[in-house]
């Protein structure tokens, strides 16, 4: 396909996958809010749970949450379902259009595995299916009623993901896949639970049949989960424009680590709704994300100002040979129309120019050249440090 017409394609896929996840999170956090704040009725009513006041926009409203009789099903009843629908969509076709499309340049690295890139998309694709029929099968079974253990065990399964994947894929596909995963789970709760839950309690309602009220009950419980993985997934959407996480040696620790934050600033908020603020977990989680900063400034690779000089001659010689396919005027890796980010290291000056994001994405975190297709070797990268440290010098 034309790079031209990827890139768009790339474009529109991403901007609407934004707005649809946009709508969902927002829809996620809305009616957690609501059912935490939900103010019981006084005198207790059979058939209202709780209602609450709301004020916005110059209006006031006022929600109710019942438990309906027969045939008080309202005829024009909203469904929130269709924001989960297509931010999956939009989130697969931009999985495919990104990655899949170019998976021997942004998914294999052969310092981890040798795959064909058809093997890497067949591992991902994998990931995505398996992680759904676990997850779901797990919460199906009678482990189910032991949530805390089985909320742990996920857990757990999950870092074995997160380790697995980085081991076979490049940082970048890693984290993105382990990111799919759970979109996909959030995006197929929504359609294979949480719906099907609520369509069979309404056609009770409509029939007169008694109503299975366990049905919403577990609905909600996967609403729940859905809602606490909402802020890891939105880091994963991110993730891409800070290499010091992927591209970190131990990237799935670090990933791990983050997801760990993300929810406990997630409970942070459920807690608070329900009014039980528990003071220490914002403080826990600054600390936590202070620590994992610290790791992977201490995991990157540097070199120190020391050694003899080094000739720009042979750092253009590098750059020449490891980094211009992609970063060029006229690229010559098929993947690219122009230069990744508009950065070319066509001259000495826009080398000058590109001297500490050289040094920041090929020697520190070495995330550069994506997979290492060209196979930039450590004493190069080692050379390139020193060229930074000992002032970039193009004469």
């Amino acid at each position: 396909m034309d790079p031209l017409t990827v890139e768009w394609l790339n474009l529109a896929l991403r901007w609407t996958h934004v707005i649809t996840g946009i709508a969902w999170i927002g829809s996620s956090f809305y009616f957690m809010w609501l059912d935490a704040h939900l103010v019981r009725a006084d005198p207790p009513h059979p058939t209202v749970e709780g209602h609450i006041w709301l004020v916005h926009s110059g209006g006031f409203y006022i929600t109710e949450k019942r438990k309906l009789a027969a045939g008080q099903v309202p005829p024009d009843l909203h469904w929130f379902k269709w924001e989960a629908f297509y931010t999956l969509v939009t989130g697969l076709l931009l999985l495919g259009v990104v990655y899949y499309a170019a998976a021997g340049t942004f998914m294999v690295d052969s310092s981890k595995a040798n795959f064909l890139p058809w093997q890497a998309i067949a591992i991902g694709v994998a990931t995505l299916v398996v992680g759904w029929l676990v997850y779901d099968g797990l919460w199906m079974s009678p482990l189910a009623r032991h949530q805390g253990w089985l909320t742990a065990f996920c857990c757990l399964l999950l870092a074995g993901v997160v380790w697995g994947l980085g081991q076979v894929f490049s940082g970048r596909a890693a984290y993105m896949h382990t990111g799919a995963l759970m979109g996909v789970i959030m995006a197929v709760n929504v359609w294979m639970r949480i719906l099907p839950a609520q369509a069979a309690m309404i056609a009770a309602t409509q029939t007169g049949t008694p109503v299975d009220w366990s049905l919403g009950e577990k609905a909600k419980h996967r609403s729940v989960h859905n809602n606490y993985m909402t802020l890891p997934v939105v880091f994963v959407m991110l993730s891409s424009h800070y290499p010091s996480t992927y591209g970190h040696p131990h990237g799935w620790a670090i990933l791990i680590g983050l997801f760990a934050v993300g929810a406990i600033v997630r409970h942070w908020f459920n807690l608070r709704a329900r009014g039980r603020d528990n003071p220490l977990l914002i403080p826990a989680a600054i600390f936590g994300g202070a620590l994992l900063a610290t790791y992977a400034g201490l995991g990157g690779r540097d070199v120190g100002s020391g050694g003899p000089p080094v000739a720009f001659a042979e750092v253009r010689k590098v750059i020449d040979t490891r980094c211009v396919a992609c970063h060029s005027a006229r690229p010559t890796n098929p993947a690219f129309d122009a230069a990744p980010k508009n950065i070319k290291l066509d001259t000495p000056a826009e080398i000058r120019a590109q001297a500490l994001p050289i040094k920041a994405q090929a020697v520190v975190s070495r995330v550069m050249p994506l997979g290492n297709l060209t196979e930039m070797t450590d004493a190069e990268r080692d050379l390139l440090g020193r060229w930074v440290n000992q002032g970039a010098k193009v004469e």
